[in-house]
């Protein structure tokens, strides 16, 4: 399933991109494609990428790395393949500081408190997402990162030359209004975002109850994501394909009913901005455990318990 959906949106955002090669940038119609249809799509990219990364489309992990590359396209930047290694270390090191790159930095805690920073951090967070993991720690340059650029940079010239830059800005601004303040970008704070004070004895080391630190949504925006809302169930089980985890969800239904879920991303992202009580500072952070994923040279051996299991979607 995932690579047909791939397939679909990259040619969907292909032929906008086309479409619009005559449209003035700052248009009504052309701000409006691709806030409604560009946005939505290339954040449905983003998370085929996600789950490419988990090896859910290929049996072959290769096949993965290659798809992912082509699903990348109509980002118009690369990143799939840096994408992986940073994003396997966020599940085996949730919440570490220096190796869990989906958590905010000090700096960014310390400066953005404030509704006028919460809004920024909010309308730019593609922005933090894509230059925070390399401030955190450098990955290895490998064959696949030189093949996703050359794929990609040839992709952007042949696209330009054929459609003018038009085309090309249509898909940047499509990746930007993705990560921005956009109903399926609430998947990016819903995801770990500690909402709710937590209960003094929560923060005992010896509680039977610790601050949940991953929370689902289980709303109709998940049809558009692959399933992505299904947060707890796939961090328990990232070997699960996307089309599987309601049906994981009803069987161990008993496991994930109580837990703290959210209704609404829209409601995620404006609760984020102006309730005083919720920042970026709202995350569970460990000073040690987890490893890095993916930190090897093209062509070693994969480490020992890296590998992903080939589920296909």
């Amino acid at each position: 399933m995932t690579k047909y959906c791939v397939l679909a949106v990259v040619a969907l955002q292909i032929m906008c991109a086309i479409s619009l090669r005559n449209t003035s940038i700052i248009s009504i119609p052309f701000l409006l494609t691709a806030y409604v249809v560009g946005a939505t799509a290339n954040q449905n990219l983003f998370l085929a990428i996600h789950e490419i990364s988990h090896n859910l489309a290929f049996k072959a992990p290769l096949a993965n790395r290659i798809f992912a590359v082509f699903a990348n396209i109509p980002i118009g930047l690369p990143y799939s393949a840096a994408f992986r290694p940073y994003h396997l270390t966020h599940h085996k090191s949730l919440g570490v500081d220096g190796l869990d790159t989906d958590l905010p930095t000090s700096l960014e805690a310390l400066f953005l408190d404030s509704v006028l920073g919460k809004a920024f951090f909010c309308t730019f967070q593609i922005l933090f997402y894509a230059i925070r993991p390399m401030m955190v720690y450098q990955l290895p340059f490998t064959q696949i990162h030189m093949f996703n650029i050359v794929v990609q940079v040839l992709s952007d010239f042949l696209l330009i030359r054929y459609a003018g830059i038009t085309a090309l800005a249509y898909l940047i601004m499509s990746s930007f209004l993705a990560g921005s303040l956009h109903p399926c970008a609430g998947h990016f704070i819903a995801e770990h975002y500690v909402f709710e004070k937590p209960a003094k004895s929560a923060r005992q080391v010896s509680s039977v109850a610790p601050v949940p630190e991953t929370f689902s949504y289980y709303g109709p925006l998940n049809l558009l994501t692959y399933n992505v809302g299904f947060h707890n169930e796939h961090h328990d089980f990232p070997a699960i394909p996307w089309t599987r985890l309601p049906e994981l969800h009803t069987i161990a239904s008993e496991f994930y009913t109580g837990l703290p879920s959210h209704q609404s991303w829209i409601w995620v992202i404006w609760q984020f901005i102006w309730d005083k009580e919720v920042g970026l500072w709202c995350r569970v952070k460990r000073k040690e455990g987890g490893r890095k994923v993916g930190d090897w040279r093209e062509g070693e051996p994969t480490p020992k318990g890296d590998r992903e299991l080939p589920n296909r979607a």
